[in-house]
Order: C-alpha cells, then structure tokens, then sequence
C-alpha cells in the first residue's frame, strides 16, 4: 500500500499520491529542504516535479534575515533553482515592522549576521534604523540568542525582565522556538518571544503562524502564475507549533513532515516508516491536526 491513516491525517509514502489536489505548495525550509548542513535532494525533486506539473512553489521560512541572503544560502547548499518560484522570510516582514516604527531607537538581541536587516530597511526606506543599548531604547527586535550554539533562554532572564519593566515592545523576528542544526538543537528567538509574553510583554511576531508572511506568499504564487485567485494551498513544514498552527489559522491544508524537528518524538528508534499510533499518540497533545504527514517529502 502506497499510503494509511490515522483518523484525521492521512500518512503518504510519496507525494505525488496527493499533489493532484494542490496549486500551491508553501514550503518551509529548515527541517525540509535543508537541516542546516545539507539540503534534502528527495524533497527538492519533489517540488520540481510539482512546478512541472503546472504547481507554485513558494518558501516560507522563519529565517530572521531578509530574502537575499537565504536565497545564496540555498545556492551554496546547492538547491536547484528550478524546486521553487520565491521566498519569503520572517526577515523580509520584520524589515517592514521596522520601517512603521519610524525613527525610533532600536535594541538588537540576536548575533550579527542578522544586522542585514537594517541594510534592508536603509535600502527600502532611505533611513538607517539607530541602534542602542537597551536603557536608551524606545523597542527591542529579536531575531535570536547572540550565540545559539553555547547559550540557553536562561541567560537572558535579566534582559527580559529590564524590558518589561519598561514596557518595551518585542519585535520577534523569528517565531520559532527551537531548530536542528545537523544533529544539534538551538535555541531561536521565539524562544525569548515565550518567555517575554509570559512575563506580560507585547510581542509582535514578524513569520508563521502569523497572518503577514502568508498573505505575502499568496501574493508571490499569484504573481508565478498560480491558475486560479483562490488556488488550493498546501502549507508543507516540521514543526507543529509554527507551520501546521498556521495552516490551519490561514484555513489551508497542511503536511507535517515528521523526520525534522519532532523526529525524537515520531521517529525515536531513527530512520524508518511512520508509525500511525505514535502519530495519534503525539497529535493527541496539540491542537492542530494536519491533512497530511509523511516522513521526509519524496515524490
């Protein structure tokens, strides 16, 4: 058999049994397309074999840099241009939550490589934001710990606590919690964004779940030639709690793919099929139930 159920999900062995159903496809990246070492050939081909067949692809990621830096990213990884028609970054919508702010002062969480975000919005705006330290700041982005790979959220109990205290606005420029990098699991700047809202901070999130970043894919599949004005989108990603939340917030269809980010959860004994009790066992503990699951996207 090509494919089983669980009771609401429907688990493929390969995508091509469902791609019929679809125009769009809006595809994550880290944890799909790459795990931030290498990319994913099987799931590549599997887009390119979906434009071929008339569909829209578009990634969609929580990355907290603008489009153009992702974009040769995935050139070094070696993605074939011909698996996706655009992107769209947490990035690119945090670039224009910046620019509504104005001239106001701006303090950085996050390591440098994310300062790209200010080339943007200088490029789009003509004015470079001011960035402070915190006790002169009139708000706070985010868009990660300084450094992920030796810190925790914990060594930033101090930070948060001196932004509430000043009822400082959060910029989240990357919603997601947590990420694989190869084996290794780090810390993103929704993390930060968690904790600060549970200390009663206004949080502003720039990329999924939220509402701006897929309104803005719509608009670039429309703009690849998707055939119809409401085509049928299938919002594809790893995580739960971000891609699949925002599925089913956006009312579209959405495909977990079960080998990234929840792999100890779904996958504990490694590589091999999914196990459809395991998937009911751990879509039973979350809200969102996904239309489709599949462990790594194949054609």
């Amino acid at each position: 058999m090509s494919e089983t159920h669980t009771p609401e999900t429907r688990i493929l062995e390969h995508f091509r049994d469902a791609a019929a159903d679809f125009d769009v496809i809006f595809c994550d990246i880290w944890g799909v397309v790459h795990n931030g070492e290498h990319y994913f050939s099987e799931a590549t081909d599997a887009l390119t074999k979906f434009r071929a067949k008339g569909g829209a692809v578009v990634l969609i990621t929580n990355a907290p840099r603008p489009g153009a830096p992702i974009r040769a990213q995935l050139d070094e990884f070696g993605v074939p241009h011909a698996a996706y028609d655009a992107l769209i970054t947490s990035g690119d919508v945090t670039v224009g939550l910046i620019a509504d702010m104005g001239e106001a002062k701006i303090h950085h969480i996050g390591p440098d490589r994310d300062l790209a975000l200010y080339d943007e919005v200088l490029r789009q705006t003509g004015r470079r934001p001011s960035l402070v330290p915190l006790a002169q700041a009139d708000y706070v982005v985010c868009s990660g710990l300084f450094d992920d790979e030796i810190e925790t959220p914990d060594d930033y109990d101090l930070t948060l606590r001196a932004m509430r205290e000043r009822n400082l606005v959060m910029i989240c420029a990357n919603p997601d919690i947590i990420v694989h990098r190869g084996e290794t699991l780090l810390y993103c700047a929704g993390a930060l964004g968690e904790i600060y809202e549970r200390l009663g901070g206004e949080v502003r999130y720039a990329g999924k779940p939220h509402a701006p970043i897929y309104k803005a894919a719509l608009d670039l599949a429309k703009a690849a030639g998707a055939r119809q004005d409401q085509p049928r989108v299938l919002a594809v990603g790893d995580a739960i709690a971000t891609d699949m939340r925002g599925a089913i917030r956006q009312k579209i269809s959405g495909l977990l793919v079960t080998g990234g980010i929840h792999r100890d959860e779904l996958h504990p004994e490694g590589s091999g099929p999914l196990n459809a009790a395991r998937l009911d066992g751990f879509l039973a503990q979350h809200d969102e139930t996904p239309h489709l699951a599949m462990t790594a996207l194949r054609w």
